[in-house]
């Protein structure tokens, strides 16, 4: 399919076509402000964490590069990318609903293995979807749009275990549970706004089938096979453009950063702010605000993407994401510093202006120099340097934190903000192509 043929989309129709990101972020973002204190209630000690974590990145390693391998080959009465959705929201709605219900800390880990390859199977071909469906010169706005139903999703499914606790008055657990009733009726609303909000997307929004659909199949019956697929697999890493490989090293310090933060931000602050023991009420209340403060910084993603969707008019996305990258370091660097929990929203605040340019920036460069018949593909290579990060980080960060940091997880922030910095420095040597020379 040529992608030059493509004709503008409105507002509505992007809307529509982005709206499942709401329901992934739905269960991201209860994975992201709750695991660590599941883990914990669970009697995983702070330096056991990262470990526990290892199951996200490498899920995500192993599955998003062959997932976006096959769906450039699938066609179904469904689509390309929709029987994706569908079958991966299904699988991630039925772990939210076990997730806490988890007895043991290996139940909690599997689990959690199971969530994020799921999460993986409807996430990764979403990206791909919206470079199918738009012209070169919509990508930015495209973006844009999964970012601002991105931050939505993230800012009510990270604070809802607060307003369950604090609004409707849910405290205790359940007879025989570790875990606060409020972590169980939260991945239970996560379940099903997860689903339905995926099947939203694929009722609503239709797929263009490959413009010559006999050398399609022909296509894919030459390449048909484990073996083809893993030469293609292998082959196509060798061969990312120019552009994509310097802005797979850019992915790769911006997300050891996220991965800092998601592991290590509810444990800091309930031991230097709040000097609170897992189990003890005062550590409650920190996993609460930690819920909040990861709400506020995707609440501050969902606004800031609506001035994206405005600024991509004016700016390139590089320089967009560059200065977004150094707000968003100045954000994680200051949490070492604050006392008070209040403070906290104020760094919140930048992180947020970040993680908006971070959830579509990079990928709106990306699909203006890869080919539009190995979108799929691509877009789930260019994730093994989110990943990558973030299992360096799982198999070594707490050795560090241990041995060289004293046990305070307080300065993987720091790290993470030092990484950051870094990111954006390196983001001036990726070039964005003019639109006239995007690959076909």
């Amino acid at each position: 399919m040529n992608q030059q043929t493509l004709s503008r989309l409105s507002f509505w129709q992007i809307w529509n076509m982005s709206f499942g990101f709401f329901g992934i972020q739905f269960g991201w973002g209860l994975q992201m402000a709750n695991m660590s204190a599941i883990y914990q209630y669970l009697g995983a000690s702070e330096s056991d964490i990262p470990i526990l974590w290892l199951a996200a990145p490498m899920t995500g390693f192993l599955v998003q590069p062959i997932l976006g391998y096959y769906s450039d080959r699938t066609w179904t009465r469904l689509g390309r990318r929709r029987p994706y959705f569908l079958v991966g929201a299904i699988l991630a709605s039925l772990a939210l609903i076990a997730m806490p219900n988890s007895s043991t800390l290996w139940m909690a880990a599997g689990l959690l293995w199971i969530l994020d390859a799921s999460v993986n199977v409807s996430m990764e071909p979403f990206r791909a979807f919206a470079a199918d469906l738009l012209p070169p010169e919509q990508r930015k706005q495209g973006f844009a749009m999964q970012s601002l139903l991105i931050g939505f999703g993230a800012v009510l499914s990270s604070s809802l275990p607060w307003i369950l606790s604090n609004v409707f008055n849910v405290v205790g657990n359940d007879e025989g549970s570790a875990i606060p009733k409020t972590v169980h009726y939260s991945f239970y609303v996560g379940a099903f706004v997860f689903f339905f909000a995926v099947l939203y997307t694929v009722m609503r929004t239709k797929e263009h089938p490959p413009a010559d659909m006999e050398a399609f199949l022909r296509h894919k019956r030459e390449t048909a096979g484990v073996f083809n697929a893993f030469k293609g697999i292998f082959k196509g890493l060798f061969q990312m453009p120019h552009s994509m490989k310097r802005l797979a090293l850019v992915q790769f310090f911006t997300w050891l950063a996220l991965f800092s933060l998601w592991i290590y931000f509810t444990p800091s602050i309930t031991h230097t702010i709040y000097h609170a023991l897992p189990g003890s009420p005062e550590y409650q209340a920190g996993v609460e605000w930690g819920g909040v403060c990861f709400a506020t910084y995707n609440g501050v993603a969902f606004f800031f993407s609506f001035v994206l969707l405005w600024i991509t008019r004016y700016f390139s996305a590089r320089h967009i994401h560059m200065v977004c990258l150094c707000i968003c370091a100045l954000g994680l660097l200051s949490v070492l510093f604050i006392k008070t929990p209040a403070l906290l929203i104020l760094s919140m605040i930048a992180v947020g202006i970040g993680w908006a340019s971070i959830l579509s920036m990079p990928y709106a460069i990306l699909s203006n120099t890869i080919p539009s018949s190995k979108m799929g593909y691509y877009m789930g290579v260019f994730n093994i340097f989110i990943v990558l990060p973030q299992m360096l980080a799982a198999l070594g960060l707490g050795t560090i934190l241990e041995r060289l940091l004293g046990g305070e997880t307080i300065y993987a922030l720091g790290l993470g903000g030092a990484s950051l910095l870094l990111a954006a420095f390196l983001l001036r040597f990726v070039r964005e192509p003019a639109l006239e020379q995007v690959i076909e």
